[in-house]
């Protein structure tokens, strides 16, 4: 059941925001500096290429800098990032069968805003991180 519902989110929405944030991470690896927001943003595009069967978990050993980058994080790219995804989500909201990819979207909004300090971990051990 994940890989139907994968290979139709890779369809209808998928494909398009995993471009975003390739584009973002590729911005965001110009300088030395971007490297690790970088590295997050390849990270979270690939979960968001593929988000069933899948979930992500708060790091508790992340501390003070992963908040530090996450203010960064949402100044430089996050918040274009959740805004796809709202505009993604409400356009699917609008059929019946998209409904639950506008959840998904939905639900990815939090992690494009603050990726850094979370581990994406398979949803058979979502406490395998810790």
């Amino acid at each position: 059941m994940k890989t139907i519902l994968n290979v139709i989110w890779l369809v209808l929405s998928g494909f398009w925001l995993f471009c975003g944030y390739v584009l973002a991470g590729l911005l965001l690896c110009v300088t030395i500096i971007g490297i690790p927001f970088g590295v997050a943003a390849f990270r979270i595009g690939v979960y968001a290429l593929w988000p069933f069967g899948y979930t992500t978990v708060e790091r508790r050993d992340a501390g003070a800098p992963s908040c530090v980058g996450n203010v960064l994080w949402l100044v430089l790219a996050g918040w274009w990032l959740a805004l796809a995804h709202i505009v993604t989500g409400i356009a699917l909201c609008v059929t019946i069968i998209g409904i639950p990819f506008g959840i998904a979207n939905f639900k990815l909004i939090p992690v494009s805003l603050m990726p850094l300090g979370r581990d994406i971990v398979s949803t058979d051990r979502p406490f395998a991180a810790r």
